[in-house]
């Protein structure tokens, strides 16, 4: 069986706080059994050369703060609703070349709709 943590950041926090109120109640959920990481020097670096290499604008520095933070805390993969500055088909591949050059893992980058299990449903 595969084993997933959730893990959650000041970043992902922060978004949750404008988020409609049922988005919040299970935010807050989950968060009993999610892992919390702080933001780290390591990250705020690792934000910066995402920022270097122009995968977002200086206006996105929030979201390369959260691949950044998941990067350095070792996740497998990120999930997110942000298609404009994350979950996008030309800077996932951006964000992996920094995170190699910088001698990280590669980190994989999806929608909800990707992560979701079928295997119940029948066809």
């Amino acid at each position: 069986m595969l084993r997933r943590t959730i893990v959650i950041s000041p970043v992902v926090q922060k978004e949750i706080e404008l988020a409609p109120k049922n988005v919040r109640k299970f935010f807050k959920e989950i968060t009993e059994s999610a892992n919390f990481i702080a933001i780290s020097e390591e990250a705020l670096s690792l934000r910066q050369a995402y920022l270097d290499a122009g995968i977002v604008t200086e206006k996105s520095t929030a979201d390369a703060l959260h691949v950044a933070l998941a990067t350095v805390a070792k996740c497998q993969l990120i999930v997110s609703w942000n298609f404009k500055h994350i979950v996008h088909f030309q800077k996932v591949p951006l964000y992996r070349a920094i995170n190699t050059v910088k001698g990280y893992t590669e980190i994989n980058i999806y929608s909800p709709p990707e992560v979701i299990n079928y295997e119940s449903e029948t066809i």
